[in-house]
């Protein structure tokens, strides 16, 4: 339903949101407001393309106002088309200044996939080749453990890196209905763990019923959280709620120096990282004499693999209570997939080919055994199929007899022994000790 607003209203959003657009002025400087507009966005592109990090990385002031009416499903006093509506949420929509993906247009799946199986791109053999050669004509799935959920791309970041394309003005958000599904499935399934990504998770309206109800259930719920959202206005009663249904917090922190850190996901991402775990530690997650779990996550800032795991996460440890005072769990390291914003950021640097080259040559057989795809069921925001996160964003459906499924129609024993469906993009899980979403697999 559409809210009609008096002009009194808008004017009080507009004098909200001009305070929140000085405070970011005083931090970030006058040279955030001279990014905006196409012009620049092409410039910041172009600078991408010759490697200027310096001008392809700036950052940018989100209309804060825009997104306040848009979000009670407003129409704006002046429509732009540069400036797509999110979905309606019941909280007010805040967002941070944050690194842009750098071109306007994104590459359609179908243009990543023709892109991926080039095999002029490709030196030697593609990776159903190498599977081959390897014992493994095709993957094949083994018992269901963990049903993954993407509620949705709408988040209050845009990090260069992300695979989902995500960010503040993007409109997918998981229905009600479809979260329904997803809690239906649940109450009849032997699944034993709920892993909600997005975006942002927490900012889609459905997340906080979708872990009560499935706790209540007796499974375990993980919420991939990129920390931030948690000191965002109108989400910062989202630690308590999360010690209070004792939910595994896995977050992203690239780097425990600050300036890495940033140049991935964006000018002050990095001291917000800090404080929300500081508080989440208060809460007493990370704590040794606490269950509640925080495990981070660290993907290279550049084109290499992760370093070996357990050795990084002792520096972690080390570095990150000597700096800051603050504690975690474990850490998972993760490999950045040549899929979405980081392949367009691959090709407009021209480092596609040598990275893909890189992970097809440190293709490791002993990872195949534990790839993530084999026990889990990737679910996209209107509630259809995947093998995994990074098949959804290429449009790779999990097919049962030949046939796209939605989350309403299926039960556990579907799944198991179905071939799973792969392509180049899958050497990032199999180079060197091997990726997924609980870090190395070797």
């Amino acid at each position: 339903m559409v809210h009609h607003l008096d002009f009194t209203t808008h004017i009080r959003l507009a004098w909200h949101a001009l305070s929140d657009g000085w405070h970011a002025l005083r931090n970030d400087g006058w040279h955030a407001l001279r990014n905006e507009g196409r012009g620049q966005q092409s410039e910041r592109s172009n600078a991408a393309g010759r490697g200027d990090e310096s001008q392809a990385g700036r950052v940018d002031v989100v209309d804060l106002h825009a997104h306040r009416l848009a979000a009670l499903g407003v129409p704006p006093l002046f429509p732009s088309d540069n400036f797509p509506t999110p979905p309606r949420t019941d909280r007010t929509l805040v967002t941070l200044k944050t690194i842009q993906p750098g071109s306007a247009a994104s590459l359609s799946p179908k243009s990543q996939l023709t892109i991926l199986g080039d095999v002029e791109r490709v030196v030697g053999s593609g990776f159903r080749d190498r599977l081959d050669a390897c014992g493994h004509p095709e993957l094949r799935r083994t018992t269901l453990q963990t049903l993954q959920i993407n509620v949705g791309k709408v988040c209050n970041q845009t990090c260069s890196h992300c695979h989902v394309d995500a960010g503040p003005t993007r409109r997918e958000s998981m229905s009600a209905a479809t979260a329904t599904a997803v809690l239906d499935f649940l109450g009849r399934s032997r699944v034993t763990s709920l892993d909600i990504t997005g975006g942002a998770p927490e900012m889609n309206p459905n997340f906080k019923r979708l872990v009560a109800e499935s706790r209540a259930l007796g499974k375990r719920v993980i919420d991939r959280c990129n920390l931030t959202i948690l000191l965002a206005n109108g989400f910062t009663d989202l630690p308590q709620f999360l010690a209070n249904h004792a939910v595994e917090i896995v977050a992203s922190l690239p780097c425990y120096l600050e300036e890495n850190c940033d140049a991935q996901r964006g000018n002050g991402v990095f001291k917000k990282s800090i404080e929300a775990i500081r508080g989440l530690n208060r809460l007493g997650y990370g704590r040794p004499d606490s269950p509640l779990q925080l495990n981070l996550v660290y993907n290279p800032v550049g084109l290499g693999l992760p370093p070996n795991q357990a050795e990084l996460e002792t520096e972690y440890r080390e570095q990150l209570l000597e700096r800051y005072g603050i504690r975690f769990n474990r850490l998972f390291t993760i490999t950045n997939m040549p899929v979405s914003r980081f392949l367009e950021d691959l090709l407009r640097r021209g480092k596609f080919e040598a990275y893909l080259q890189h992970l097809a040559a440190s293709f490791n057989p002993a990872t195949i055994e534990d790839l993530m795809c084999r026990s889990l069921l990737s679910i996209d925001w209107q509630g259809y199929l995947f093998d995994c996160d990074f098949n959804q964003m290429l449009d790779l459906p999990t097919l049962v007899d030949g046939q796209r499924r939605h989350i309403s129609e299926i039960d556990d024993g579907e799944f198991e022994s179905l071939p799973i469906a792969t392509g180049n993009h899958c050497f990032g899980c199999t180079a060197g000790c091997g990726s997924g979403c609980g870090g190395s697999l070797t």
